[in-house]
């Protein structure tokens, strides 16, 4: 998986196009009417209800932009909070509040929004043993934080990127020449190239679950689009041979039953490409 040094630097590469992207040669609004000496005060106004994500990674902005800026929190990530919480006040330079304005609420009214939907399938297993995991079905260019949000509202990262798992889905499976095929030069890769991943490998049906499980090497069978009484079969049959995931068409409605049917993991792209922003804004003291 990826590490904390590898995950940090996600994070600065995210603030550093950021800002490029944002404020460019300058911010020409502010500069033009804003003495450069002028200091303020600002407020982060929840006008919205949901589970908190992203004021760490805010801290990180500001200081970024300008490390004199002084942050007091109030409220920290995956706290659940409602219309008119203050979240933490920011001082300092006014230019500089300014500049890192828009970054901090684009980054917190979107992770904000992926924690809470995060947080509400957490609620719906609870009690069934399954996690909830996000896909890589992400926001091109600021995965890390879709990642984290999850992380703050209570689910688990499948892998971060193609570079630290491995995973077979049906078009690897079909290109390589089937299941075994795939599984046997993957393992020779890895070998190969003194690389230590974990294998995943996408079932479409249980012969290719019993297929799969001819292989040694395996760490995790993702059942796709399977129905309740196959996931059952399917879990019954893997036993103790890896973990299991359950993945495709499964929504708010289902997922609880799924969890029933005895699956490790339910992994979900919806936690991350189909939310709505929380309503966040930063006002002037």
């Amino acid at each position: 998986m990826i590490t904390e040094k590898q995950f940090q630097h996600e994070l600065d590469t995210i603030i550093i196009n950021a800002v490029r992207e944002d404020v460019g040669g300058g911010d020409h609004s502010s500069l033009a009417c804003i003495p450069h000496d002028a200091t303020g005060k600002a407020k982060l106004l929840v006008k919205d209800e949901g589970i908190l994500a992203g004021v760490d990674f805010a801290k990180q902005v500001f200081t970024y932009v300008d490390p004199n800026l002084s942050v007091e929190v109030f409220i920290q990530d995956g706290t659940s909070v409602k219309y008119g919480d203050v979240v933490f006040h920011v001082s300092g330079s006014s230019q500089s509040i300014l500049k890192a304005e828009r970054l901090v609420l684009n980054a917190m009214q979107r992770m904000s929004a992926i924690a809470t939907k995060t947080k509400k399938y957490v609620d719906i297993l609870e009690g069934t043993g399954t996690k909830i995991l996000d896909t890589r079905k992400t926001t091109p260019g600021i995965r890390a934080l879709e990642k984290w949000a999850v992380k703050i509202g209570g689910g688990e990262n499948h892998r971060f990127a193609l570079y630290d798992m491995i995973m077979l889905k049906d078009n690897h499976i079909d290109f390589a020449g089937g299941i075994t095929p795939a599984i046997q030069k993957t393992r020779e890769y890895l070998k190969g190239n003194n690389l230590d991943l974990k294998i995943i490998v996408e079932a479409r049906s249980l012969d290719e679950v019993r297929e799969i499980m001819k292989n040694e090497g395996v760490y995790r069978i993702l059942l796709d689009n399977f129905d309740y009484d196959q996931t059952r079969e399917a879990v019954a049959l893997i036993g103790n041979y890896c973990l299991t995931e359950s993945s495709g068409g499964i929504n708010e409605s289902n997922m609880r039953g799924y969890a029933e049917c005895g699956v490790n993991y339910i992994s979900s792209g919806a936690i991350t490409h189909s939310i709505y922003n929380m309503d966040l804004s930063l006002k002037a003291l």
